[in-house]
Parts: C-alpha cells; structure tokens; sequence
C-alpha cells in the first residue's frame, strides 16, 4: 500500500543562513586591516618599512592565495550554488504535486473516463501525474496491478530526486577533504623550506606555507557548511513531496480501489441510428 502519512519539512532557511553568516564571518575577520597601536605614553611604534610583495587585503584576494585546490573549492562553490537554485525552483510542491490534479482525474474515474482521466495526466508533467497515468495503464488488468504499477512509478520518482540533491551531499563530503589536501601541501612547503635551510628558517620562510594550509582549510568549510545544509533541506523536502504523492495518488484512485474486483474498461462508443440497419 502506498503511505500517506506526510512528513513535514524541516525549515530550510536556517541552514543556508548559518553558512552565509559564516561566510560574512570570516570575511570580516581574513579582511579586516591590521593597524599599530600607540604604546603607552602616546609613543607611536615605528612605522615599518614598504615591502614591495604587500599580503593580500580583500577576502578575493585570500580566495586566491588558495593556489589550484583554492580554484577547485570555488568550482565546486559555484556548482553548489546553481543545485541549489535550481532545486529551489524545481523541489515544490506546486511542481511535482500540482493541485487540482488530484480531484479532477478522481471526478473522471467516477465516471468510468480512463481515457480522458490519462489525457489530463499527460497534460501537466509532474512527478503525480507520471504515477497516476502509470496506474491507469493497468486499469484494465484490476486493482492490484494498478497498485503495484502506482508504488513502482511512485519507487522511481523519489529515488530519480533523491539522486539529483545526492550532488549536494557529493560537495559538502569533497569540499573539506580538498581543504585538508590544501593544508597538508602548505605544510609540506613549509617543512620543505625548514629541510632546505638545515633548520635556520625564519617565520617569514614558514609563513606562506602555513597561509596556504590555513586558507585551503577555510575555503574547504565555507563551501561545505552550506552544501551539507542545503541537502539535509532538500531531503525532508523530498521525503514530505513523496508522502504528498502517495496520499493524492491514493484519493485519486479511490473510485477504482471501492470496485477492486471489477476491471475498469470504458465501454464502446454506442451505435448511431445511421448505423443500424
């Protein structure tokens, strides 16, 4: 039997926020100018010397001190970004289960119009109409094989929606490996140049492998925190959109489940007066 018990969606916007408030977090701080501070006694220290490599200032800059697994992390930022508008846009109930559709094919049944109940399945394109029209391709067989043609169609289109936000989760579990990956190459370059000067490195040395390490890190969770978050969103949206389904499917087909031992065929057009002879 197909379950009607409807699961309700979690709030979506609360995941999706706390990633961007990340985001604006750490811009603020990876951004925010370092200025020098007067000493007691109103001495100001001395001002230091102009380098001519000055470090980065803005948070793009930052992005793309990442090196090639900082370019990654943003691909993988911008294909997030489009799932996620796209699901937003296609994950609703007013697409997968339009409304109306439910009672208008229930009133056809009622009237033994199978034909006419299909052609109003095949005119909206939605995941409800492709699991009423595939259980009333078997009205002729009874009840049972609509049923079970029902749960199929309904099996099918849960698991082809669960496979496209699978992508998010894909994200959310690479992205912070790919960081991971940053910082143990910052810390190889930076160990490397320890070798290289037989232990007589000086911090300025150290630092640019520690900064890749440290910002491949950063850029791994800004993409991942949002990713993971937005898929755990779109799952409950899913599981609540499939249990919609099952229920709109159930009062759709209701005419046909109360007469489950007859087999729905429409009857032949009757005979015009013209025709008998």
């Amino acid at each position: 039997m197909l379950q009607s018990n409807p699961t309700r969606c979690r709030s979506g916007g609360f995941f999706i926020t706390v990633g961007f408030v990340v985001f604006l977090f750490v811009n603020a701080i990876v951004s925010r100018p370092v200025h020098a501070q007067a000493e007691p006694g109103g001495i100001s220290p001395p001002a230091e010397l102009p380098s001519s490599d000055p470090p980065p200032e803005s948070f793009f800059e930052i992005l793309n001190a990442g090196g090639v697994v900082g370019y990654l992390l943003i691909a993988l930022s911008l294909v997030a970004a489009a799932r996620i508008v796209e699901h937003i846009i296609t994950i609703r109930e007013s697409v997968l289960v339009p409304r109306g559709l439910s009672k208008s094919v229930r009133k056809l049944l009622e009237q033994n119009q199978i034909t006419k109940a299909q052609q109003q399945c095949s005119l909206q394109s939605s995941m409800l109409s492709s699991v009423l029209r595939a259980g009333l391709q078997e009205a002729a067989a009874g009840w049972s094989e609509i049923e079970k043609a029902s749960e199929d169609a309904l099996a099918e289109q849960s698991a082809r929606l669960y496979r496209k936000i699978e992508w998010l989760s894909v994200i959310g579990n690479i992205a912070p490996m790919l960081g991971l990956l940053g910082t143990v190459i910052g810390m190889v370059l930076a160990f490397r140049e320890v070798a290289f000067t037989q232990g007589a490195a000086r911090a300025a040395d150290l630092a640019e492998g520690i900064y890749l390490a440290l910002v491949t890190t950063v850029q791994g969770l800004i993409v991942a925190i949002p990713s993971l978050g937005a898929f755990a969103v779109f799952r409950n949206r899913v599981d609540y959109l499939v249990a919609e389904t099952a229920s709109a499917t159930q009062h759709a087909l209701a005419p046909i489940k109360r007469h489950r031992d007859v087999r729905f065929v429409e009857p032949p057009p009757a005979a015009t007066s013209e025709g008998v002879r």
